[in-house]
């Protein structure tokens, strides 16, 4: 018989979902499992407070849950079974992981008297995610769940935020104790820069001849933002966002740049080369915000480089820098006062090489995505949430949006397929009232279409654009390059994704050519379950500057 939760005792799934509600938790994404049974029991009695959503596969559930945390800057939290349910989680850890994004991953685990016997669906969780996730644990005691989770919250939020993954015995969760549960998350202040470094940071940049701004990472407020706008735009400094962090800046600010991530323009690889000194927030160095760390040379960079960031481990890591700062972000960006030099060229038409970029020539496909995102532009609302998987389509929210002050941007820095379209089902679960469009592949969009059932069930449908061209586009673009005309493994024969959409609830539409997508587009915003958008885009539109046929001309007059 289940003892009520205002008695003493407490069995260890009623004390995991307790200490969950006291540190803020009110989501978690998940699929169910024997393993863990006596926490999704104690989920029993929090519905409206803390909701389980029930996914149709594990991967779904743990970018939803990679997602909500990139999001709402808590963590997002995923339960599944042992063995293959936390394998098929694995990709959303990994992607939390690159992404920064606070996550714990709560997985059923064998009884601690069967372990090491290799039992049913037995795994070494330290061993599988030790070097996957930020910290990987088991509770083996029961008395130790509110120690365990407090350390985890904290682990997962602070620093360079990242994913926890946590093992769940079964008989530790039916076991008993009068151990009480978490009351409240822990209040950790941010880390705030030393005056000194200030200073230096100033006399650094008002020295400079071509000073740049790049900006990215996770843990970033309003406020911090917004200090760091007025900063940049009083002393007249570019900015470039790391690799999808491009939504942390307004880009209608005079001072914003471009991107630097996949697919870099000129100008932007020009401004990191260039630049005299760099002062890098909150980033975390990855290959796609260094063009393959060619940008800068390793571990010296020629370019003087300031770098600050919320967690120690990351400033040295490949670039060693002539200033390191460890600081959280908004703390840092509050202490900055304007500094004036010599430099409003090289901002200006940097601004402007990003201004031009939107200018794309029309697309050799019955549906010009260079028209689709103009159209987008115009109409979508400024506190929008974009999300895309991974592809050569997402170029288009990438490249061809501007992310105001309000609008947030969901996509993968680990490049992982399939992660838009729960991406966008946690937005609407995290904010009901906000406009959630996400732009999918179609392939991409396969990866994790089931979990529409998941988005009509939460009453969390967004809109989904399947930009549609019957191929694997990114990978067909390296066959043309280095195999060109030797097309092997990327055709797709795909469903009727309209049809499919409509099966699950949804609005289902076949957009054929660009003069039908704005009254597709209005039917919906008008739909009460969410959409699904089928795009019909030709394989030769692969690149908004380049077609499949140039692609293949191109490496085939290389090697003749």
């Amino acid at each position: 018989m289940r003892l009520r939760w205002d008695m003493r005792m407490r069995n260890g799934g009623q004390v995991l979902v307790q200490s969950l509600q006291a540190l803020g938790a009110s989501k978690a994404f998940g699929v169910p499992g024997e393993s863990y049974l006596a926490v999704l029991d104690a989920l029993h009695d929090t519905q409206g407070q803390l909701d389980f959503i029930l996914c149709r596969n594990e991967g779904g559930a743990a970018f939803m849950a990679s997602a909500y945390g990139k999001l709402t800057g808590t963590p997002g939290i995923c339960m599944v079974t042992r063995g293959p349910g936390a394998t098929n989680a694995s990709i959303g850890v990994h992607t939390a992981m690159q992404d920064s994004s606070p996550m714990i991953l709560f997985v059923g685990q064998v009884g601690t008297d069967m372990k090491g016997r290799e039992a049913f669906q037995e795994l070494d969780y330290r061993a599988v995610f030790g070097t996957m996730a930020k910290w990987a644990v088991e509770i083996d005691q029961v008395d130790r769940i509110p120690e365990i989770l407090a350390r985890a919250w904290v682990t997962a939020t602070t620093g360079r935020p990242g994913p926890v993954v946590i093992a769940l015995p079964e008989d530790m969760l039916t076991t008993l104790t009068d151990t009480p549960p978490l009351t409240k998350p822990a209040k950790i202040t941010e880390a705030a820069p030393a005056p000194e470094t200030i200073t230096e940071t100033l006399s650094l940049l008002a020295s400079a001849q071509r000073p740049l701004i790049l900006m990215g990472g996770a843990n970033w407020t309003d406020a911090g933002r917004a200090a760091l706008q007025h900063f940049a735009e009083a002393s007249d400094i570019p900015v470039l966002a790391a690799f999808r962090f491009q939504d942390q800046f307004d880009n209608h600010s005079p001072a914003f740049t471009g991107e630097a991530g996949v697919g870099m323009l000129p100008h932007a690889k020009a401004l990191i080369r260039d630049a005299d000194v760099i002062l890098a927030i909150n980033v975390r160095f990855g290959e796609m915000t260094t063009d393959g760390y060619t940008l800068l040379s390793v571990p010296n960079a020629a370019q003087h480089l300031i770098h600050v960031h919320g967690s120690d481990r990351e400033i040295g890591k490949i670039y060693q820098p002539v200033l390191g700062i460890h600081a959280g972000p908004n703390a840092f960006a509050r202490a900055l006062t304007p500094v004036q030099g010599a430099w409003a060229d090289w901002r200006s038409n940097a601004r402007a090489a990003f201004g031009a970029s939107f200018n794309a020539p029309a697309q050799p496909s019955p549906v010009d995505m260079v028209a689709v995102t103009a159209h987008l532009r115009e109409i979508l609302p400024e506190d929008v949430i974009l999300t895309n998987g991974a592809g050569n389509f997402t170029v288009w929210p990438n490249k061809f949006f501007k992310f105001g002050k309000e609008a947030r941007l969901l996509a993968p820095q680990s490049g992982a397929m399939g992660y838009g379209v729960p991406a966008a089902i946690a937005a609407k679960v995290a904010y009901p009232a906000r406009r959630v469009v996400c732009f999918a592949g179609d392939g991409d969009f396969q990866m994790n279409c089931q979990e529409l059932a998941t988005a009509a069930q939460a009453g969390a449908q967004p809109i989904i654009l399947i930009v549609n061209n019957g191929i694997y586009g990114t990978i067909r673009a390296h066959q043309e390059r280095h195999y060109p005309a030797r097309v092997s493994g990327t055709t797709m024969v795909n469903p009727d994704f309209a049809a499919l959409a409509r099966a699950y609830g949804f609005h289902g539409e076949r957009v054929e050519r660009t003069e039908d997508f704005a009254a597709a587009f209005a039917h919906a915003l008008a739909s009460d379950t969410g959409a699904v958008l089928d795009l019909n885009v030709s394989p030769e539109a692969i690149t908004p500057r380049q077609t499949l046929s140039q692609m293949r001309a191109a490496a085939q007059a290389a090697n003749p």
